[in-house]
């Protein structure tokens, strides 16, 4: 549609509407008609599953602009209503087409803690770039996640990025449990309006399953140590190796602060059987992916080096169809494993993983296994895998086809290292913290609202996985960024009732 003053007395000679004459530049989006998307490049799968780092290139800066200016900038963005976090995408592509890379970088920010982590890691097919209007009308996405990740990136190197130290300080303290992204992203906006913030967390170093849980090729380390040294530059103070309920009571960190923020992620591992998942060489993902991790960091891991969880030379058998799956087969093929299969209990098209991490899986000599799943194992140390075929039936109560089994189609899968992978429960806060009056749901999860993220206990708020399950990183920056709000609100109040 032209403008309402277009006048056809304004055409060049080729026939186009000369901007100019109105005023204006000549429209730098919209591009996506002749502009094919591009991703950034990716090394060959041979190289790349020799090593640990990020397996994408980053964009020139003449690339990045050109696959930003293809954003059709419709005006209703499903791009930015799909994305948790609302970020303001179509506005920071409009500034990365028109090379004001720093104000993209400013404005990325602003609705979002680390938008270089959500960049590397969101699942964007099935979130931003899922939605893009311009791929539901047969033109592929915009490159949506690629162009945050070189956004700030580039912010980085150019010192844009800088701690986010509060104009004035405030006397009220609010203690954090866990160091994941909900509980660094509340960390961080309560710290900007100037409360003191002390995080806690099990681990000697702090981001969670960010920092433990993904493999570097997907999120190197450096990008998540970077923003946690800006949060103690701004005053956030962090105890770390500190398992609350053995180092530090539950009790002793709610009366030492003026709120608590629950954050403590999920990190029970689902089982497939108590008694067979006992054997030697049947390991859970946590720790698997965590002591490779480790390794990464430059930390001895003595489970790593004896070969308990060192695929190296082995046949491996991972169990598990999400994210965390994807992660620790590719992460076996690269410790140098003989052979990786993933089994998995329904098709390539119900799975929950990433398609985008099956293909990068695929490439790199993953073979996927599908409607199969685990009947036990054999041998102590594990020897095989009891595998039983499986079709898919009438759907469950999530709308999905239900697996069921195929009778005597079983077989036997040769196997030296079984990695579980089948999700994660929340662990049974109120019986590790001796704390009972901390009320939970059916499935173990923190009951909180799911707006003010408040608890039943005064002054105690909770997040991200605790309290939704297993979920996404995204999800987790989100609700911290709102309970830090919340949180803000009731220490306003309680501040003005003591007043009184």
């Amino acid at each position: 549609m032209l403008p309402f003053h277009f006048c056809p007395t304004r055409l060049n000679a080729g026939g186009e509407l000369n901007w100019r004459d109105f005023g204006m530049a000549k429209q730098p989006m919209l591009k996506f008609v002749d502009v094919k998307r591009d991703m950034p490049a990716k090394r060959e799968a041979t190289l790349r599953n020799q090593d640990f780092d990020e397996i994408y290139a980053e964009y020139a800066r003449a690339k990045a602009e050109e696959q930003a200016s293809r954003c059709s900038q419709c005006g209703v963005p499903y791009c930015q209503n799909h994305c948790p976090l609302h970020n303001n995408i179509p506005d920071w592509l409009n500034m990365t087409a028109t090379g004001r890379l720093k104000e993209a970088y400013e404005l990325s920010q602003a609705t979002n803690t680390f938008p270089e982590i959500c960049g590397r890691i969101c699942p964007q097919d099935r979130l931003c770039e899922g939605n893009c209007v311009i791929e539901n009308s047969g033109h592929e996405t915009v490159t949506i996640g690629a162009i945050e990740k070189y956004i700030t990136d580039t912010a980085w190197e150019n010192g844009w990025v800088t701690p986010n130290t509060p104009k004035s300080e405030r006397p009220e303290s609010v203690g954090i449990i866990g160091a994941g992204p909900g509980g660094l992203a509340a960390a961080d906006a309560l710290r900007q309006a100037g409360v003191q913030v002390t995080v806690y967390d099990r681990y000697d170093r702090g981001g969670g399953l960010m920092t433990y849980g993904i493999p570097s090729f997907k999120l190197e380390k450096d990008v998540v140590m970077k923003r946690i040294n800006q949060l103690e530059q701004a005053g956030v103070q962090f105890v770390l190796n500190c398992t609350v309920g053995e180092d530090l009571s539950f009790q002793a960190i709610k009366g030492q602060h003026d709120a608590v923020l629950i954050a403590t992620g999920v990190y029970k591992s689902r089982k497939l059987n108590e008694k067979t998942e006992d054997a030697k060489g049947v390991v859970r993902a946590i720790d698997y992916l965590t002591a490779s991790n480790k390794v990464s960091f430059g930390d001895t891991v003595a489970e790593y080096e004896n070969g308990e969880l060192n695929a190296k030379g082995k046949r491996v058998i991972v169990i598990g169809g999400g994210d965390t799956a994807m992660d620790c087969v590719r992460t076996a093929i690269r410790q140098g494993a003989d052979s990786v299969k993933c089994l998995y209990r329904r098709d390539r098209a119900n799975m929950p993983g990433s398609q985008r991490e099956v293909q990068n899986a695929e490439e790199e000599g993953v073979e996927f296994v599908w409607q199969t799943a685990p009947a036990g194992f054999k041998g102590d140390p594990v020897t095989s895998v009891t595998v039983q075929k499986m079709h898919l039936g009438a759907p469950d109560a999530s709308g999905r086809q239900s697996p069921e089994v195929i009778e005597g189609a079983d077989y036997d899968e040769p196997a030296d290292l079984v990695v579980m992978a089948l999700g994660f429960s929340p662990e049974d806060l109120p019986t590790l913290w001796k704390e009972p009056e901390l009320e939970v749901t059916r499935w173990g999860t923190i009951k909180a609202d799911f707006t003010t993220h408040a608890t039943p206990m005064d002054g105690v708020f909770a997040v991200g996985d605790i309290v939704r399950g297993a979920s996404l990183v995204v999800w987790a920056i989100r609700d911290g960024r709102d309970a830090a709000a919340s949180m803000l609100d009731y220490l306003n109040t309680t501040g003005a009732v003591a007043a009184e």
